[in-house]
């Protein structure tokens, strides 16, 4: 094969590289575009576009799925999907690792200190048979044992893990519900 020709062969695999790319990009960003009309928990973002809308990069968003502190949509093909209120963890997990200087296992633990049956109204009942009230180093949604307020029901819609819609920390949490 001549010379001329390996070069338009790899020409031609770059552009087709580079349109896939470019094709993937409006696709997220017509995602971005439509989800000022969505619920702030519907999944719409794919990881490339909520690594870019919260600045956190991708590996980091990988290790905070893995730890538990952000909880995405799983499709059928095992591709992660996140909302508008994952923007806004992702932001504030950033915030106290950089500006507060916690690490991943100090803010696990803060996490699990939110009063997730103080939100739910859960019985005293209720709230013995449940690991999350028992937890101190493992946040709500991730309790292998739930109580009946919370069991088969979907974490992502629920306001203990969506406080940060409508409070800025944990501590201004703590304070409506004290």
């Amino acid at each position: 094969m001549s010379h001329k020709i390996q070069v338009i062969i790899i020409y031609r695999l770059t552009l087709g590289f580079i349109f896939s790319i470019l094709v993937q990009f409006i696709i997220d960003m017509n995602n971005v575009k439509a989800s000022s009309s969505l619920n702030g928990s519907d999944p719409v973002f794919t990881l490339s576009v909520i690594s870019k809308l919260s600045g956190v990069p991708i590996s980091s968003i990988r290790q905070y799925i893995d730890r538990g502190l952000i909880v995405p949509y799983k499709k059928d093909s095992s591709r992660h999907l996140f909302s508008k209120v994952d923007v806004l963890r992702l932001k504030y997990i950033n915030n106290l690792l950089t500006e507060k200087g916690l690490n991943i296992a100090g803010i696990r633990a803060s996490m699990a200190l939110i009063p997730c049956w103080a939100i739910r109204l859960c019985s005293t009942k209720d709230r013995h048979q449940c690991d999350a009230y028992h937890s101190s180093s493992d946040p709500c949604w991730e309790a292998s044992e739930k109580g009946r307020e919370c069991k088969n029901k979907d974490c992502r819609e629920c306001g203990v893990y969506r406080f940060l819609e409508t409070e800025k920390d944990i501590k201004s949490l703590l304070k409506t519900l004290i």
